[in-house]
């Protein structure tokens, strides 16, 4: 018998990996799936034994859920988030967690509000190499950070419809960002130029092609990052680099290494548990801590690609919102 039964919003392909880790958990059941396009929620629910919808306001009034994951496109986020922490179900949500301040802080009240354990899919905080990082760099004086993420396009039709996605920043450099937050702490301040230079001609491409960002932290080290999707085809990159005095070190997603070399980073990597192990663990222990990014933090994340993409937009620097709250 399930002592934790957990409804879904969204079915498509990033949801579904949540649901074969989900149902993999001992005590856990999928009952209750939906999604926009009634075959995919009607294929994902018979896979899990669970009742299809494709409308999420019956889903929450009929079923008994314990937590909802909410994985939908950014400028799907509608009222779902705020219908279940009024209800008392804890929350996931992918990132990014919407494409607004007002609907995050909208969502933010809610939950806090009624006290509900919140997560955010920035899955890479639970790694072993970036839990190695943070403790590293916790007492050292970063002096500039370095990233880049450069991809080619994906073929989902909205992601380069900047009103739908938000631009690469928002939708797929957010996991840069919110590592660099996590291991350097806060953004105050960004400052960003964006041009479109070699993909005017692609189909409803309303993003741009080249994004260069500058970010303050309140601890004052300085980071230029740039992101890109023209790097198809094997071009792409993907990485951090943080220089200290006389030190840099380098994340290039499956490791970090230092110039010169310290013991620090030298082992193998351990095994750790997957967010959504992890969700569930905090769920039973009624524990936030054991969350490695909460709808605040992640959406402390979302506020700094998105002052960058307002001062693209009027040529000028902008705080944060979120910092120091």
């Amino acid at each position: 018998m399930a002592d934790i039964k957990i409804g879904f919003v969204g079915a498509g392909g990033n949801a579904s990996g949540h649901m074969q880790r989900v149902s993999a958990v001992e005590g856990v059941a999928i009952t209750a799936i939906c999604d926009v396009d009634e075959g995919r929620a009607k294929e994902a629910a018979a896979e899990y034994n669970a009742t299809a919808y494709t409308d999420h306001h019956p889903m929450l009034d009929k079923e008994e859920l314990t937590a909802l994951y909410v994985s939908v496109p950014p400028f799907a986020h509608s009222d779902a988030e705020v219908l279940a922490a009024q209800k008392g179900l804890h929350l996931l949500l992918e990132k990014p967690v919407c494409l607004s301040m007002d609907k995050g802080f909208e969502i933010l009240e809610a939950i806090e509000k009624a006290g509900v354990l919140s997560c955010v899919g920035y899955q890479l905080r639970y790694t072993d190499v970036i839990q190695r990082l943070k403790a590293y760099l916790a007492d050292k004086t970063i002096g500039m950070i370095s990233s880049h993420r450069w991809g080619g396009l994906p073929p989902t039709a909205w992601w380069r419809v900047m009103d739908q996605s938000g631009g690469q920043l928002v939708e797929q450099t957010t996991h840069q960002v919110d590592i660099m937050r996590y291991v350097a702490g806060e953004i105050v301040e960004a400052y960003a130029k964006y041009a479109t230079r070699t993909m005017g001609d692609v189909e409803n491409f309303t993003i741009p092609d080249s994004q260069a960002v500058l970010f303050e932290f309140a601890s004052g080290a300085l980071c230029t990052l740039s992101t890109s999707p023209m790097a198809g085809g094997g071009a792409g990159k993907s990485d951090i680099s943080f220089l200290l005095q006389e030190q840099r070190i380098d994340w290039t997603g499956r490791q970090v290494t230092a110039s010169p070399p310290v013991p620090e980073f030298e082992a193998e990597p351990k095994e750790t548990p997957n967010i959504d192990q992890v969700f569930v663990q905090a769920i039973r222990a009624n524990d936030q801590s054991k969350i490695a990014s909460s709808f605040r933090d992640g959406l402390m994340s979302l506020d700094a690609t998105l002052a960058a993409n307002e001062s693209a937009a009027t040529g000028k620097p902008v705080r944060t919102k979120m910092a120091g709250s």
